[in-house]
């Protein structure tokens, strides 16, 4: 007869396993006291809002994402490390957070590492612990002190307005970091 090991075996429920709120019904009537009225749990709000129907794809910290492609995907958190291809409205990167590949969104609040193309048709905002190295297109973009910025930069609105020339095309341009004016 082989013994049982405990992990597997139903019997032992930990009933005590989550705290309970409110009063037992039990412990109300052994009192003599109607039964209290069953607590209601409410939801708690999330630390950044979403709104109804938005997806949320959050990479926690020590989880590495590699080799996927993202999309219909509202909002990407990146407390880890993602390698990926993207399509989106909204990627945040935490400060111990990092992107490794190209993404096509509306607006990137960038507080850790960026490594690859980017395109933010809207708003660029690099922290002051933010580095963003790569082919770089934006509409808008802020850079704290601190923040980085390098490789091939343009504005979209830049790149929209001003025709080159096929053979300044094909030269790379040059990359050098670009520093905040203090």
């Amino acid at each position: 007869m082989a013994l049982q090991s405990p992990f597997f075996n139903n019997n032992n429920k930990r009933e005590d396993a989550y705290p309970r709120t409110g009063v037992s019904p039990n412990a109300a009537a052994a009192a003599g006291q109607a039964p209290a009225a069953a607590v209601q749990n409410t939801p708690v709000p999330a630390a950044t809002p979403t709104k109804e129907g938005e997806s949320k794809l959050t990479v926690g910290p020590n989880i590495k994402l590699k080799g996927v492609e993202i999309t219909d995907c509202d909002t990407l958190v990146v407390e880890g490390s993602v390698e990926a291809t993207m399509d989106s409205r909204v990627i945040q990167i935490s400060e111990r957070g990092s992107f490794k590949g190209s993404a096509e969104i509306d607006v990137a609040e960038i507080r850790g590492l960026f490594d690859g193309n980017l395109t933010v048709r809207q708003k660029l905002v690099i922290f002051a612990t933010g580095k963003v190295t790569g082919k770089v297109r934006y509409g808008k973009v802020v850079i704290e002190e601190g923040g980085q910025l390098s490789g091939e930069v343009e504005s979209a609105a830049a790149a929209a307005t001003s025709p080159r020339p096929a053979a300044a095309a094909e030269k790379p341009a040059a990359t050098r970091p670009l520093q905040p004016v203090q």
